[in-house]
């Protein structure tokens, strides 16, 4: 039987976590892969993957939201097979940023201006969908650094904008 891995918390801060991977067997490891999971808003779910080749190892993923829960779940890629899945939880220190306040107009019927106030010198995603389940699943989206930007939307559709 392959053991799942340790996943042991380093240290973390407002924008990132540390965290240490290893096995408690003499299976040989050629690797691992990473997944961490946070909610943003409460309607959408993201993801990170990272893929580690190794033994042991030691990683920090950066860029990360303060105050904010994250889920880090790995599985070790070994010569018998795939490890089972591990789990640890974290929350980032400091406070989090307040949520944006965002205005959506329409300029044309296939683009709307979306535009909002928040912190400078940070990247925010736009997400967009015609419905809250595709808002949730599988929605439209975009990255800027600007508090405002354009997108392109089909014609004759009612829009549900997240930023």
């Amino acid at each position: 039987v392959i053991p799942p891995p340790v996943i042991h918390i380093e240290s973390y801060s407002e924008d990132s976590v540390s965290f240490s991977l290893k096995m408690t067997t003499n299976i040989k490891v050629s690797g691992y892969v990473v997944n961490i999971y946070w909610t943003f808003d409460t309607h959408r779910q993201e993801k990170r993957t990272l893929i580690i080749e190794g033994e042991k190892s030691i990683q920090k993923v950066a860029n990360l939201t303060a105050h904010t829960p994250y889920e880090i779940s790995a599985w070790a890629k070994t010569e018998l097979g795939d490890s089972p899945l591990s789990f640890v939880h974290v929350v980032t220190s400091g406070t989090r940023p307040a949520s944006p306040s965002l205005k959506a107009k329409a300029i044309n019927q296939t683009a709307v201006e979306c535009s909002w106030t928040g912190p400078r010198n940070v990247v925010y995603g736009i997400f967009y969908a015609t419905s809250f389940l595709e808002l949730y699943r599988s929605p439209h989206n975009s990255t800027t650094s600007a508090h405002n930007i354009t997108v392109l939307v089909q014609r004759d559709e009612q829009y549900l904008f997240l930023v």
